[in-house]
């Protein structure tokens, strides 16, 4: 679980990262920045939503931290 969570925050700052270059090359006469972001974000949502259905299924538990 835990090299799957990494792997998906490796995904997402590589996304983050081709947008930066892209924005930084392009200077804005493409979209490719845009789609770069719109992945990253996908990223994003989709391993919240893995989180929170791994823990649903019992293959995560939460550490008991108490507020």
């Amino acid at each position: 679980m835990r090299i799957l969570v990494a792997v998906a925050f490796v995904l997402i700052l590589g996304s983050l990262a081709s947008a930066l270059f892209f924005m930084m090359r392009d200077k804005g006469t493409t979209n490719r920045a845009v789609h770069s972001l719109m992945l990253r974000v996908g990223f994003s949502v989709a391993l919240f939503l893995f989180i929170l259905f791994a823990n649903w299924m019992g293959w995560i538990h939460s550490t008991g931290i108490r507020y």
